[in-house]
């Protein structure tokens, strides 16, 4: 159903048409002049305005031009009986949709409306498109047969046909977006938008206009309404990833979209009712957030209401061949080269390796692989990686300042003990004398850091 606003200044003219448009399944309202059509206008956002041309207070040009800065989205058609091709041709130089001569069709009317309303929804649908290309919204694919992929892969295909909200929890670059997109294409919603927006990478001062729009004029550099992400994605889903970012005073606007489905555009004064899905995800403790008043507990237990725990890579080792197979052959096609294979050794190494970023991490280590290796098997030095000490991954996954401190006295002690030997060539004897501790305590050192004498002097 469509919103009509009819501006005329004969009643009886009003009247018909308004009894010819609600038939037709239209919502309609009515001006008797061009200033309290306008006037309506900045209230409320119609599909289709018609307005007379010759009124006394005001023409329709004049109203065309000021409905239009109002509200831009809308088809506007000029009526007149006193049609020329010049008024046509300026009516539809100031942005109307058609121009209909008096006396017209009822039928022809209903026709033009209709047409005016297909045109609008393919205006929005390029619009979606548009934002799906700068969002660079690409298909991804899931890969792995581990237990752990396996066990998300069930819950996510129980919450899909629901419209309950998922919040997906894991580090970042382990696939949250590919989850949250098998939810979208799992779902009743699936032939609507898909529309993702990052909470961390947009300034929060930009970030309200991102997700709610707003009117023209709601700020400095504003000259046209923007439509915001929950309107572009009606119908469909909204994927908000690293939703621990957002700040405090956005959490109560997207609080108020979980619980009264509607937005409302910053300088705007309607609320806009939005039917859409919401997907979170974070790679934060929400808890600790909210005991920190950083997040707000309201608002976690909306978003959680389905929890799904994405694993990291390195809790799935097992997938590592099959993503790095199609990464391999997944960059051979765009990069044109010869299809590629890693190498046994090579495997082995990824396997090993502890993944810190990640699918991500593994992706772009695959891509860089192809462009420095010139045959067809990518090896261990094609990879660039190397696997950290026991001593380096236990600071790597967060240490307290005394920690720090230990594990820099722990690595400045072995560069000297190896030194020194060096110096000595191996004799330990002479060693623990100039570094002015006895033989055994260097015996203990040396073997509490792995120094191999014979290899590493």
């Amino acid at each position: 159903m469509s919103s009509v606003l009819v501006i005329d200044d004969k009643e009886s003219i009003r009247k018909m048409l308004s009894q010819t448009l609600v038939a037709e399944g239209h919502e309609v309202e009515s001006a008797a002049n061009g200033i309290e059509g306008i006037k309506k206008s900045k209230s409320k956002q119609y599909d289709v305005v018609l307005t007379d041309l010759k009124m006394p207070d005001m023409d329709g040009i004049s109203v065309l031009s000021a409905v239009r800065e109002e509200n831009p989205d809308a088809s506007i058609i000029v009526m007149t009986a006193y049609g020329t091709i010049e008024t046509a041709v300026e009516a539809m130089k100031r942005g109307a949709f058609d121009f209909l001569t008096k006396p017209f069709d009822t039928d022809h009317l209903n026709v033009l409306i209709k047409r005016a309303m297909e045109t609008r929804k393919l205006m929005n649908e390029n619009m979606m498109l548009k934002e799906a290309l700068k969002l660079n919204l690409g298909e991804g694919k899931i890969i792995g047969t581990s237990e752990n992929v396996k066990e998300v892969l069930k819950l996510v295909q129980k919450v899909a046909p629901s419209d309950t909200s998922v919040l997906l929890i894991g580090e970042s670059g382990t696939g949250k977006e590919l989850f949250a997109r098998a939810i979208h294409q799992l779902s009743a919603r699936r032939d609507k938008p898909f529309v993702a927006i990052n909470s961390a990478a947009i300034p929060s001062e930009l970030l309200e206009n991102e997700l709610f729009g707003s009117e023209k004029g709601a700020f400095t550099s504003s000259h046209s309404r923007h439509i915001g992400k929950f309107e572009i994605a009606e119908g469909g889903s909204v994927f908000l990833d690293e939703i621990g970012d957002l700040h405090i005073a956005l959490q109560a606007k997207i609080l108020r979209v979980l619980q009264e489905k509607q937005v409302e555009r910053l300088g705007g004064t309607q609320s806009v009712p939005v039917d859409v899905r919401v997907v979170a995800a974070t790679n934060m403790d929400l808890q600790d957030a909210i005991e920190k008043k950083e997040f707000r507990e309201d608002l976690y237990y909306r978003l959680s209401v389905f929890p799904i725990t994405i694993p990291p890579l390195r809790e799935r080792p097992e997938d590592i061949p099959a993503l790095a197979e199609y990464f391999v052959d997944r960059f051979c096609k765009e990069m044109k080269k010869p299809l590629m294979k890693v190498s046994r050794d090579g495997i082995k190494l990824m396997e090993r390796y502890h993944w810190p970023g990640n699918v991500r991490e593994l992706e772009n280590t695959i891509e860089r692989a192809i462009i420095l290796c010139e045959g067809k098997r990518i090896k261990p030095e094609h990879l660039a990686i190397r696997i950290q000490t026991p001593e380096e991954i236990r600071l790597r996954e967060g240490a307290g300042l005394r920690e720090v401190g230990q594990h820099a006295q722990m690595q400045a002690e072995r560069a000297l003990i190896l030194r020194v030997l060096s110096q000595t060539r191996g004799n330990k004897r002479k060693a623990s004398e100039a570094l002015k501790i006895d033989y055994t305590t260097l015996f203990e050192k040396i073997k509490k850091y792995k120094i191999d004498p014979n290899k590493e002097i």
